[in-house]
């Protein structure tokens, strides 16, 4: 088993943990509901997280047991990705759409993560490349899925619980820059690693 663990807990905390649909929604919810009245939305949104997670882990070890040598050509998608999530956190305003109407909880969270691209893509460049080397080890690939969901639960999690704090405190433009440079820079390095382009020189 050879997994790039550092680069893979990297991609994996930063790509959660920063501003995406799941998290800016949760915000949003947290702030207008509170945690209390946001928790099936978030289970929602871990419980359908899982079911893509699982989908992207049995499709990646299709692929790869298919074509191998599309391992090399899906890094390279995957790096891309990583740049283009970089440029978007650097350029992101970090604003909140919040919306009035209060949730139908579960399902809603459950089907957001159906629809939301950057979570297929996401689960797609995790499973084909940062655990490309145990692509046919589906109980492992199964642990790995649970782990990335309960993660993903984390984060919402923190954003509904935080969504005023960092709502007030991203107002600050120097702070919200600050942050935002750190966090694309950690990705830049994910995305060079992820490459392979250093083990080449």
């Amino acid at each position: 088993m050879n997994i790039e663990i550092i680069p893979l807990i990297s991609f994996a905390v930063i790509t959660t943990f920063t501003p995406g649909p799941n998290n800016i929604a949760s915000a949003s919810m947290g702030i207008m509901y509170g945690y209390k009245k946001t928790i099936y939305f978030l289970l929602g949104i871990a419980s359908g997280f899982f079911v893509v997670m699982i989908g992207c882990a049995y499709l990646s070890s299709t692929i790869l047991a298919t074509i191998p040598m599309s391992e090399k050509y899906l890094r390279w998608a995957g790096a891309l990705y990583i740049v283009w999530l970089a440029i978007g956190i650097l350029r992101s305003s970090n604003s909140f759409d919040d919306t009035g109407k209060a949730p139908k909880a579960f399902l809603k969270g459950f089907i957001l993560q159906l629809f939301n691209p950057k979570v297929a893509v996401y689960g797609l460049t995790l499973f084909s490349t940062f655990l490309a080397s145990i692509s046919n080890q589906m109980k492992t690939l199964g642990l790995f899925a649970t782990i990335f969901a309960l993660t993903a639960f984390a984060a919402t999690s923190t954003w509904a619980l935080c969504g005023s704090v960092i709502k007030n405190k991203l107002k600050n433009e120097p702070f919200r820059r600050k942050i935002n440079i750190l966090l694309s820079l950690l990705l830049l390095y994910t995305a060079v690693d992820l490459s392979g382009i250093i083990s080449t020189l």
